[in-house]
């Protein structure tokens, strides 16, 4: 169950850095209500990020969230603010994925 806490918490790491991007692309109303969504979807995530880490190791638990949150940030820049897309950086990104199933694998 606290796997399961820790990957929605990192889905909501990769809306709050969604949100920061947006709320940098707009002004006024616009990017206040963007901001308002970094602040619901930043404190959701370290809700679950404690949660989890009440039974998983500290350090095991940061590394995945984090890395979710990175991998799902990468994904939202290339599919969503049109970021490019090379070898190294498919390549590093793949690499960041195989070490989080590893630290699962290798966690109590």
């Amino acid at each position: 169950m606290n796997w399961l806490l820790l990957i929605i918490g990192g889905l909501f790491e990769v809306g709050f850095a969604s949100c920061l991007g947006k709320a940098k692309e707009t002004s006024g109303t616009t990017s206040a209500l963007w901001m308002v969504g970094f602040f619901v979807c930043l404190s959701i995530s370290m809700f679950l990020l404690y949660k989890a880490t009440q039974t998983l190791p500290i350090g095991t638990a940061y590394a995945v969230w984090t890395g979710i949150g990175a991998v799902g940030t990468v994904l939202v820049g290339i599919f969503v603010f049109k970021e490019s897309v090379d070898f190294w950086r498919v390549f590093f990104i793949s690499t960041l994925i195989a070490s989080i199933i590893g630290l699962k694998f290798v966690s109590n």
